[in-house]
């Protein structure tokens, strides 16, 4: 058994981490959790206020969840998808079709989010070379300014944030790009969503022939920093894609599965999409799985003879697989059993009362917030709000700040988000809204001071 100071060597020397600086990583292993708590080698109890890079749903080491995988790992825990399909993935897919936003009913399984999107993308262009009346020359793809959408080449192609793609830019593919549609970046914010879909009309009015799909974040652009389009604008956009004969290519990775308040964001404007992106929170945060739902058009487009060559030429060695199906159904057994969306409207009630204590902080510019989804935008400056030098850190110092005084938060530079299980209790949320206050105090006094003595 290794020691603890063993554990943090082999984690800090061996395990190279996701989008984390190794030489500044400060080594936290987490042994086990519970409910919304994660526990370290040494006992340290952390409240998971971002949902484990916000896929965890209904808590860990949930017994319902922890039953239904051991039962399966009794039968079989993987077996191909090529050729042949498996009782827990039909099972899934048919409760996917269920639940899913109009009439897609058609489920792609892949390994993670990334590779969903990669997948749709594909999807979206095979389609018009073999649909009913080819369309050989729609071969591109519209996305939007500070999307996110995966870290796959295509994924990253679509993807517009410059911090973690520009490196990449001689391996990527062009999209016709479009501003983010922020509504604080325009004169009038009332006028937003007109603002942005006349950006939109614009672009596909004269551009329609050639582009196969638009690609988007439906109402929150999670990674940019949590931001919220103006309402009417993903109904706006679906309107404009069918007059222009678009496909829409909806990446609910982050919102779906409650985190909005609906199952899925698209519900909230009616909207039904050519091809929904779900992962994250699929298998309510246990295994990786992620699914592209396709409407019944896209789908008969490849079908025909074996020699026709119009099968999906694409795959996932764990598409489908078992154990994460039988995790996935019984979060969806779950949302049931618990009453997991009635329980959100109160969640969502407290959320909005410790966002209006936090925003009449002098170093709080804004917050937002979406059902479970919030983000709290930090400010030297409240009269200007404009951003903290980034070299300065002050998210991150926020998040160290939190987690000595055990709350796990992550930050997107100057934006803390907050997207804690659905699980939380109202008085686990009022002490993820206590310690954040208490560690913007503390960060932003310490920031104050250091500048302050700077020469």
């Amino acid at each position: 058994m290794p020691t603890n100071s063993e554990l943090a060597h082999w984690d800090s020397h061996h395990y190279w981490h996701a989008f984390t600086q190794m030489e500044d990583y400060d080594s936290v292993v987490i042994e086990r959790g519970e409910g919304v708590w994660l526990v370290d080698t040494m006992g340290q109890r952390y409240l998971d206020g971002v949902s484990s890079m916000w896929c965890n749903l209904h808590g860990h080491n949930h017994p319902r969840l922890n039953g239904a995988i051991r039962q399966q790992l009794n039968l079989i825990a993987h077996s191909t998808s090529l050729g042949q399909g498996n009782r827990l993935a039909a099972t899934l897919a048919k409760r996917l079709a269920d639940i899913a936003p109009g009439d897609l009913q058609h489920v792609f399984y892949a390994s993670d989010g990334s590779s969903v999107v990669e997948a749709a993308l594909k999807m979206a262009f095979q389609f018009w070379q073999q649909c009913e009346q080819p369309r050989p020359e729609k071969t591109q793809y519209v996305a939007l300014g500070k999307a996110y959408h995966g870290d796959t080449l295509g994924s990253a192609s679509v993807g517009g944030i410059d911090r973690f793609h520009a490196l990449f830019k001689p391996l990527l593919f062009d999209v016709i790009r479009l501003p983010t549609p922020d509504p604080r970046t325009v004169a009038s914010p009332t006028d937003a969503c007109k603002h942005f879909l006349q950006q939109l009309e614009q672009v596909l009015s004269a551009e329609h022939e050639k582009i196969a799909a638009l690609v988007l974040e439906p109402m929150i652009q999670a990674a940019a920093g949590m931001v919220f389009h103006p309402p009417g604008y993903l109904r706006g956009v679906r309107e404009l894609t069918s007059r222009y004969d678009v496909l829409l290519i909806t990446d609910e990775i982050v919102t779906g599965f409650g985190r909005t308040g609906r199952m899925f964001a698209c519900e909230h404007e009616s909207v039904t999409p050519d091809i929904l992106c779900l992962g994250k929170s699929i298998t309510g945060g246990y295994l990786p799985l992620a699914a592209a739902i396709a409407s019944p058009e896209i789908y008969r487009s490849f079908l025909g003879p074996t020699t026709s060559g119009r099968a999906f030429h694409h795959g996932h060695t764990y598409g489908g697989n078992q154990l994460a199906a039988a995790a996935a159904l019984a979060s969806l057994d779950l949302f049931e059993e618990e009453q997991t969306l009635h329980q959100l409207a109160d969640k969502g009630q407290k959320l909005t009362e410790i966002l209006a204590q936090l925003q009449e902080h002098p170093h709080v510019a804004q917050t937002r917030q979406h059902g479970l989804i919030a983000a709290v935008e930090l400010t030297p400056d409240p009269t200007s709000k404009l951003p903290y030098a980034a070299e300065l850190q002050i998210g991150s110092r926020v998040c160290q700040a939190a987690k000595e005084r055990g709350v796990w938060l992550r930050p997107l530079r100057d934006v803390l988000v907050l997207m804690p299980p659905l699980s939380i209790s109202l008085e686990e949320l009022d002490l993820l809204g206590t310690v954040l206050l208490a560690s913007i105090d503390r960060a932003t006094e310490d920031m104050s001071n250091l500048i302050a003595a700077s020469p």
